[in-house]
């Protein structure tokens, strides 16, 4: 039996047969992570090693458990978020296939090998932190949704050490920077090679961009996917969103 910390409720994905511990105190998986794993390609390769960045309570990284074979590792900085993604884990019983990292993106390297990874997934900070930033009190919150302890060179350098050649990496982010994370991540030998735009509901501007990049990946081609809707005129999700998240 999983001990659950003051605060702390278990919410599920039922979509993925995942159950997530979670408390309103810290920051709690969003949409974001649900996408981010949606748009990741299946692969059930026995050998797959795969790894998530920045990875809070391990959402990304356990609602990949259906899609990907082999071993998962997910690495994020503040403890009590890595103990609650230990204990995701152990109650999903997946200690098997999954290592959680409490660890600085910026020092990975000092606990995993360097082109390793077959797959790289990351759900980053969106915001600069820029002198008047409007940043939150709380500091879960702060650095979940502020660049201020890495920032997206910092990702794109790490996801592209991290990957093997023709390794695949995938972010999700706001399309407002979408020119300038291209332009880094391509400095970083990742060639972005399928994105994704989402809308939160008809005649809305995107406010979400999921990205796959290919190391050293040849720099043609590119697939813009269909656009998805999040949600109708009456703020209800639309069936491809429900469908992420409840269909078995």
């Amino acid at each position: 039996m999983v001990e659950l910390k003051p605060s702390e409720r278990i919410d599920q994905l039922s979509s993925q047969g995942i159950q997530i511990i979670q408390s309103s105190e810290v920051f709690a998986f969003s949409l974001d992570a649900v996408l981010l794993a949606d748009f990741v390609r299946p692969n059930h390769r026995h050998k797959l090693q795969t790894i998530d960045l920045c990875a809070g309570n391990g959402a990304i990284a356990l609602f990949l458990n259906r899609k990907l074979g082999g071993q998962i590792t997910a690495v994020e900085l503040q403890p009590r978020l890595a103990d609650m993604a230990e204990r995701s884990v152990e109650l999903n019983q997946l200690t098997d296939r999954y290592h959680v990292i409490n660890a600085d993106v910026k020092e990975l390297f000092n606990y995993v090998k360097k082109d390793h990874f077959d797959i790289v997934t990351c759900n980053p900070p969106y915001f600069k932190s820029l002198p008047n930033s409007q940043k939150n009190p709380n500091q879960y919150l702060a650095l979940a949704r502020h660049e201020l302890t890495i920032d997206l060179p910092t990702v794109a350098d790490r996801m592209s050490g991290l990957l093997k050649m023709n390794g695949k990496g995938y972010l999700v982010h706001r399309p407002e920077r979408l020119p300038e994370i291209i332009q880094v991540l391509e400095a970083h030998r990742l060639i972005v090679k399928r994105i994704r735009f989402a809308y939160p509901k008809p005649g809305k501007p995107a406010n979400i961009v999921l990205i796959e990049t290919i190391k050293d990946g040849r720099p043609d081609g590119m697939i813009v996917d269909p656009p998805l809707i999040i949600g109708d005129q009456n703020g209800d999700y639309t069936p491809a969103v429900e469908a992420m998240l409840h269909e078995q």
